[in-house]
C-alpha cells in the first residue's frame, strides 16, 4: 500500500544547502512537539541536490507537521514562487527517500 508523501522541487536560485538546513530545523521543531523518539520512528525524508528536490513522508501526523513547518520556512525565506510542492501517491522511505544518492535521517 502506498503512503502519501510531499515532494518539493526548488528553482535554481534557491540554495540546496539552505533547503537542507530548513528541513533539519523542521525536524527539530517536530521533535519539540512530539519527542525525538517519535520523530525518528515516524518520519522519513530526503534531499536530492542534483534534482533540486526533497521529499517528506506525510503518512503520519508527525510527518505532516514536519512538512507544514518546512513549507512555512521555505515560503517565508524564498517566497512562494521559488518552489513547488505536491502530494505524491508514494511516500519516501528510508531506503529510497527521494531518489538515488539522496540523504536521509
Amino acid at each position: 500500500m502506498n503512503k502519501p508523501g510531499y515532494r518539493f522541487a526548488f528553482n535554481p536560485e534557491v540554495s540546496m544547502q539552505d533547503v537542507e538546513d530548513f528541513l533539519l530545523l523542521a525536524v527539530l521543531a517536530a521533535e519539540g512537539l512530539h519527542g525525538q523518539a517519535r520523530v525518528r520512528a515516524d518520519v522519513a525524508y530526503g534531499i536530492d541536490e542534483a534534482k533540486r528536490a526533497c521529499a517528506i513522508d506525510g503518512s503520519t501526523q508527525v510527518g505532516q507537521d514536519v512538512a507544514a513547518v518546512f513549507i512555512g520556512f521555505v515560503q517565508c525565506v524564498f517566497g512562494p514562487g521559488a518552489f513547488r510542492v505536491e502530494r505524491a501517491a508514494a511516500s519516501p522511505s528510508r531506503e529510497n527517500p527521494c531518489a538515488s544518492g539522496a540523504r536521509t535521517q
